[in-house]
């Protein structure tokens, strides 16, 4: 996620500076084309371009939409994780007593079973973000991207998972990593916990029951997220809409000649290149800017900060239980003004 307050604009030119110099290109060779040969039929009449250029502006709208909705989606489930592990914490540390056992524990062994469950929690919450980040064909994978996840520590092609080790025994570490679905496995060891402390009175059973439901929460909040990385902005819509864009782009400058090619003889008509470029330059900006806000999850400018949250949730929840050796927030990639 970009945290500055608009992005430069030269940042956002050299983005897309590739594609300025293919219009640009293309539009001094027409106009070239039609000054030393005056071919009038390069002219294309205006209107019938107009109207294709009125379609894909709708296209790129109902596009841009649809991504932004899958974008804020996302952060609303990310809300939820937040809200729901603070919920989750505070009943782990509170219901967690030797209110209804019959063979009372110590404090610092109750202490030590809340800080167990906590801490595994905390593990679940860096097993998915790093479940979210891995490789899809259709996401953004480019050395220039890649460059920007290797800077901020989480390109996939690396093994994250030894980072969570220090949070679970070793015996759940060994079990977690012959799993597929790491995360999912992680929260069934925590509901198997849980009914172990049940059964030992640790937990009386509506608490049990609330605890059970705080599970199943973070389980739908998981199946989201996976739904989102996984299933992608459909390709009908997203492949018609980069043809018709690159369509409209191609004729834009023999359009541009029905303008400009009967001001040949003047310093007038070699404005038909900067107007042609400028005019799909927007265009292909708003496809760009639509196909990459579709993937919420692979760690880029315009992603919602997973890792960032689940380091923030950590800090947060480790505090509710007074502990004060906690690390410290995710930086923003220097470089890029990124928090990832």
């Amino acid at each position: 996620m970009y945290v500055g307050k608009r992005y430069p604009f030269l940042t956002t030119f050299r983005w897309s500076i590739r594609f300025v110099y293919l219009f640009a290109a293309m539009s001094i060779a027409v106009a070239l084309l039609f000054y030393f040969l005056r071919f009038d039929w390069l002219m294309i009449p205006w209107q019938p371009i107009s109207l294709v250029g009125i379609a894909v502006a709708f296209y790129l709208g109902f596009k841009n939409n649809s991504s932004y909705e899958r974008l804020w989606e996302a952060r609303k489930i990310w809300g939820g994780i937040v809200n729901s592990s603070r919920t989750f914490t505070v009943m782990s540390r509170d219901f967690v007593s030797n209110l209804h056992t019959e063979e009372s524990t110590s404090e610092e062994d109750l202490n030590a079973i809340r800080k167990t469950i906590v801490h595994r929690h905390v593990a679940w919450l860096f097993a998915l973000t790093f479940q979210l980040r891995e490789r899809r064909d259709w996401e953004h994978w480019n050395e220039a991207n890649n460059f920007i996840r290797e800077a901020g520590d989480i390109h996939p092609d690396k093994d994250h998972f030894p980072k969570i080790k220090e949070y679970l025994t070793d015996e759940e570490y060994q079990y977690m990593m012959t799993k597929g679905n790491k995360a999912s496995h992680l929260l069934s060891l925590q509901s198997k916990h849980l009914k172990e402390l049940r059964e030992k009175g640790l937990i009386d059973d509506f608490r049990h029951m609330e605890l059970s439901r705080q599970i199943e929460e973070f389980y739908a909040l998981q199946g989201k997220s996976e739904r989102i990385k996984n299933f992608p902005f459909p390709r009908q819509y997203a492949s018609v809409n980069y043809y018709f864009v690159w369509i409209f782009i191609l004729m834009l400058p023999f359009a541009m000649l029905s303008i400009f090619g009967p001001l040949v003889d003047s310093y007038a008509f070699w404005l038909l290149i900067p107007c042609t470029t400028l005019v799909s330059w927007v265009f292909i900006l708003m496809e760009m800017i639509g196909d990459y806000s579709e993937n919420p999850f692979e760690g880029l400018y315009n992603d919602v900060p997973i890792t960032s949250i689940a380091r923030g949730i950590e800090i947060d929840i480790r505090q509710m239980l007074e502990e004060t050796d906690l690390p410290g927030a995710i930086e923003t990639v220097t470089d890029f003004n990124i928090l990832l």
